[in-house]
């Protein structure tokens, strides 16, 4: 089942902090299913539980997206275990704030942590584009929006999509 965006700055279902997962449970895997079934109606890359409504530190990410490789990788409990000092500025949209889009500095290559639908423990090394996707939606189990770190937000008169970049 599809679920409901959250949209908005001033949101605060957006703005509230996380909690845990403490258990993979059937429920869980099955919220997740639906974040991603979501995430893909919403022609998004990324989607973190708060955006649906639910704080939980739980996101599914669309890795590698339109290549041949894509991957949908859901994650619970995602910890960033290293950034690298390394930056990069790139452009970033998000689905919980339609139509806005603004250039975020970055680490460009980092260390998650994460338990997998199966209750797994894994770790995984990524840089440029994945590693982007990854820190937004941690940014969101944190509370904290691309627009608080974005500069040169640019916005469409309607509200319609003013970049063709994808949303995280």
């Amino acid at each position: 089942m599809t679920l409901k965006v959250e949209t908005g700055t001033e949101n605060e279902v957006l703005r509230k902090k996380s909690q845990p997962v403490r258990a993979v449970t059937g429920e869980i895997r099955s919220f997740a299913l639906d974040m991603i079934k979501t995430m893909e109606a919403e022609e998004g890359i990324g989607l973190a539980a708060p955006q649906v409504g639910r704080h939980i530190r739980m996101i599914v990410c669309k890795l590698n997206p339109t290549e041949a490789n894509e991957v949908v990788i859901p994650m619970i409990n995602p910890a960033l275990l290293h950034l690298s000092d390394e930056t990069e500025s790139g452009e970033e949209g998000c689905l919980s704030i339609p139509g806005t889009w603004g250039q975020v500095v970055r680490a460009k290559t980092i260390l998650v942590r994460y338990t997998d639908l199966k209750g797994s423990e894994s770790t995984l090394e990524l840089s440029d584009f994945n590693a982007r996707i990854v820190q937004h939606e941690i940014d969101h189990l944190d509370g904290i929006l691309f627009t608080d770190k974005a500069k040169g937000l640019k916005k469409d008169a309607k509200g319609e999509k003013a970049s063709d970049g994808p949303h995280i």
